[in-house]
């Protein structure tokens, strides 16, 4: 069962500030209402509080309508209600005309005249405030607002007011009218602020999914390519062998089960977001791998001490570099190098047997990924022809600064750091 809250809490945070915009203007209403038409049945009582009360009622009433259509139309939800602006803005002249004219025949100073008198000035102080929602330009509301003024000095003029009471009436209804019309004004730029604020949190959430979507899949790219590659290869090889009738090729096929089972695992892994490539043993694997499809690998240097994400991420490239090498080109030699430095980890992926690409290739998802996930630790990504046949891969990720180590002082640190010969000795490649 539904509590007597619930149609509020079920809102959201923007359909609640709605609410509470239209129901502040509906509230206008009943303010306007009580602040003038109520007291003249206490100043003049009779058929004349009976008239001005209708009056301002029915202007009170045509008020909240031209604020809700005003509020859908800035929503967006019908038409700008212009004829309903016109409406309003010639009842709000004809009441304030007839409660003129009943001011006049009124003695001057008296409670008919006071009553008279606030009828004229309040529904042309409320009228252009409500009017104002349903005007996009703030030129136009400072237009509406000021000839709003106009009106009621001119029309104050032929009641025989000195030239300082005009001046006091329409600087009323400016101030009042202006006020009103600021409050409308600001109410919908904040109504559409809430609603933007609300969309763009909305699009940052389908850009987070959009995201992770694309990190599952390059994740994916990365385990299942190389097993991919190499499992084809396996079953090709053990296919031939058993055309040949060798034994071997139940050790292949051993191999191929056995690389399925780990693609199995590395998928399960991914999934869970918890996988990460380890440097060493990519390292070794490639060279496995490479050498089992007949490529002679060499793998030089060595990453002791280097950080978990630097690790992982130079692992990643050894894993997508080894399956371009499988995949691309008919390589003979391929050759691993990674070198260190004090502020920089560098792979390099350099391979043979490199055919040249057709016009208009475009590179795949798999170099783009890697891009990705160096861009992520400031790394960046090299790869292209590197002379006739050959292909170069060449991934660097700056580390940061060393921390002081036990048993050497800051000024033997400064002293060695600042060692010409070394540092010259340390870039050479």
């Amino acid at each position: 069962m539904r509590g007597p809250g619930s149609w509020w809490r079920n809102k959201t945070t923007p359909a609640k500030v709605e609410t509470y915009t239209r129901w502040s203007f509906h509230l206008f209403a009943v303010i306007e209402v009580a602040a003038i038409a109520l007291p003249a049945f206490g100043q003049v009582g009779g058929g004349l509080a009976g008239r001005l009360g209708a009056m301002v009622t029915v202007h009170a009433v045509a008020c909240a309508v031209t604020a809700s259509r005003s509020l859908d139309w800035t929503r967006g939800r019908r038409g700008q209600p212009v004829r309903l602006l016109a409406a309003l803005g010639a009842l709000t002249v004809v009441i304030a005309t007839t409660a003129l004219a009943a001011e006049a025949h009124a003695a001057s100073g008296t409670k008919a005249a006071i009553a008279t008198g606030s009828v004229f000035t309040g529904v042309l102080t409320f009228g252009p405030g409500t009017i104002a929602l349903g005007v996009r330009s703030p030129r136009r509301v400072l237009l509406v607002v000021a000839g709003s003024a106009a009106v009621a000095g001119l029309l104050s003029c032929p009641l025989g007011l000195p030239a300082i009471g005009v001046l006091l009436t329409a600087l009323l209804v400016l101030v009042g009218g202006g006020f009103l019309a600021f409050t409308s004004v600001l109410s919908v730029w904040l109504l559409n602020a809430v609603y933007e604020l609300d969309a763009a949190r909305e699009t940052r959430a389908r850009l987070a999914v959009a995201e992770e979507r694309l990190r599952f899949g390059r994740d994916l790219h990365d385990v299942m390519g190389r097993n991919l590659a190499v499992i084809a290869l396996k079953a090709e090889l053990a296919v031939q062998l058993g055309r040949r009738g060798r034994p071997e090729a139940v050790e292949q096929m051993i191999e191929v089960q056995r690389l399925a089972h780990e693609s199995q695992r590395e998928v399960r892994a991914v999934v869970r977001g918890y996988r990460e490539a380890d440097l060493r043993a990519e390292l070794a694997g490639a060279q496995g791998v490479l050498a089992a499809a007949g490529i002679d690998c060499s793998v030089t240097g060595s990453a002791p001490g280097l950080p978990a994400p630097v690790q992982s991420a130079l692992g990643w490239v050894v894993r997508e570099a080894t399956t371009n090498v499988l995949r691309h080109g008919d390589a003979r030699r391929c050759a691993v190098s990674l070198r260190v430095t004090d502020d920089l980890a560098e792979l390099c992926v350099e391979n043979d047997g490199v055919a040249d690409p057709p016009v208009g290739d475009r590179p795949g998802s798999g170099l783009a990924g890697l891009r990705e996930r160096l861009q992520e630790l400031d790394g960046t990504l090299r790869a292209g022809p590197a002379g006739p046949g050959r292909f170069r891969l060449t991934a660097g990720i700056p580390l940061p600064p060393p921390g002081p180590r036990p048993g050497v002082t800051p000024g033997t640190a400064v002293t060695r750091a600042a060692d010409p010969n070394r540092k010259t000795s340390e870039a050479a490649p």
